[in-house]
């Protein structure tokens, strides 16, 4: 085990490990033979969560994070009208944009690029 110890004044020591070290324990824990406490035992680890997050880091697995995957609604057709509100309003924000564009445009090489169209009354 290779790692290295910085102590400051007045707190616990911290732990340094290498890189190649954190990488071995995540290949030990992925094959599934040990869990995290078993491992931190074996190693020496400190810290409840310094495993996992080097697995998070250095893993082959998937180990998504926290909050990031959510709640589905209830009702599939609230969940489709809220996307598609969203949509709408990203749409308006990019016709917005476009249309600043095209005035910015007009104005600073002094060509008309959209047409004034008139209303059509029967």
């Amino acid at each position: 085990m290779s790692y290295k110890v910085i102590k400051l004044k007045g707190e616990a020591p911290q732990f340094k490990y290498s890189e190649v070290f954190r990488r071995s324990v995540v290949a030990e824990y992925e094959k599934g033979f040990l869990n995290k406490d078993q491992i931190q035992a074996k190693y020496g680890i400190k810290g409840n969560s310094r495993v996992l997050e080097w697995c998070r880091r250095y893993g082959k697995l998937h180990y998504p994070k926290a909050g990031a995957l959510g709640r589905p609604m209830k009702d599939p057709q609230k969940q489709r009208i809220k996307d598609l509100e969203k949509e709408l309003a990203d749409a308006k924000l990019k016709l917005v944009a476009y249309e600043k564009l095209i005035e910015i445009a007009e104005q600073e090489e002094g060509i008309i690029i959209l047409k004034k169209t008139k209303p059509n009354n029967p």
